[in-house]
């Protein structure tokens, strides 16, 4: 009855990618497309081979900027880097910061690692605290009811087709985190340093430590002497685990690894940094069976 119910609400509206969507980063993407389903066009702007901090704003960016109906960004200061000036110059007041069509999804989740101070001398630090919230499963949901909710105040005429998809995709959602839940159960205890906090959403979920970064601190090169002080912490604490991203430089995690008797994990950031994370739930299953092996 429900498929029956979804199909009439097309057919009458005879309307097909009714919104185009314009997402940052892929897993945005991926929850926009799950729950706009066939009324919604998502582009992704970002490419999840590279940082995220520092896309390049090629033309082929703003041109779809400029096409938008609704843009969706990760917040948290992640895009502050290359996104502004796209928006200014798409000269779309539909998606300007502040109108109906802009949505910044970082407004709405319980952030990590908030600074309770902000300094060029602590490096990178995001203001408003960790953007890398993706990596946690269960912010999927919060991103898929805010999504929803935007969409059907973006199309009202089709708010009972974004609902059901959105009540379809919670439940899937659901089965699926009680399957993840049962795998981190069976690696809990795992000792592990990273080399950029990208994923301390995921660590704090599944209550793993981590004992220190290869960057001293957000966004600058480690040095041989702090190089030197985390061979001496695995070596120490017997950790066995280097948390790698595909985009930061790899020479020192596996120069670590190799003094330390570590293994360095290649983890995707996002839905499509690796061959293997090219869906929602593979994007975990992957952190899940690299970290778990």
């Amino acid at each position: 009855m429900k498929k029956i119910l979804l199909l009439t609400i097309l057919l009458s509206n005879m309307l097909f990618a009714s919104l185009n969507v314009n997402t940052t980063y892929q897993t945005l993407g991926e929850v926009a497309k799950k729950i706009g389903g066939e009324l919604v066009k998502v582009n992704v702007l970002a490419s999840a081979k590279y940082d995220p901090h520092f896309i390049v704003p090629k033309p082929s960016l703003l041109s779809k900027l400029r096409r938008a109906d609704l843009l969706i960004i990760n917040g948290a200061g992640l895009e502050i880097g290359w996104l502004p000036p796209l928006i200014r110059s798409a000269n779309n007041a539909k998606i300007q910061v502040g109108a109906q069509g802009f949505l910044d999804m970082s407004h709405f989740i319980p952030m990590i690692d908030v600074p309770t101070s902000v300094s060029r001398g602590f490096g990178d630090v995001h203001a408003q605290g960790n953007p890398h919230y993706s990596t946690d499963p269960y912010m999927i949901p919060i991103m898929a009811k805010v999504i929803e909710a935007k969409l059907s105040a973006l199309d009202i005429s089709n708010e009972a087709y974004y609902k059901a998809n959105l009540e379809n995709f919670l439940k899937e959602w659901d089965a699926y985190l009680q399957k993840l839940n049962t795998k981190m159960l069976s690696c809990k205890d795992k000792k592990l340093i990273e080399y950029h906090e990208l994923f301390n959403y995921f660590l704090s979920r599944y209550e793993y430590k981590s004992y220190g970064n290869i960057e001293p601190l957000p966004g600058i090169a480690p040095s041989s002497k702090h190089t030197l002080e985390l061979i001496h912490t695995l070596k120490s604490n017997k950790i066995k685990i280097i948390l790698q991203d595909v985009y930061h430089e790899k020479k020192s995690a596996l120069f670590i690894a190799k003094k330390a008797d570590a293994s360095a994990i290649i983890l995707p950031h996002e839905v499509g940094a690796v061959k293997e994370a090219d869906t929602l739930e593979n994007f975990y299953n992957t952190i899940a069976k690299r970290i778990c092996r």
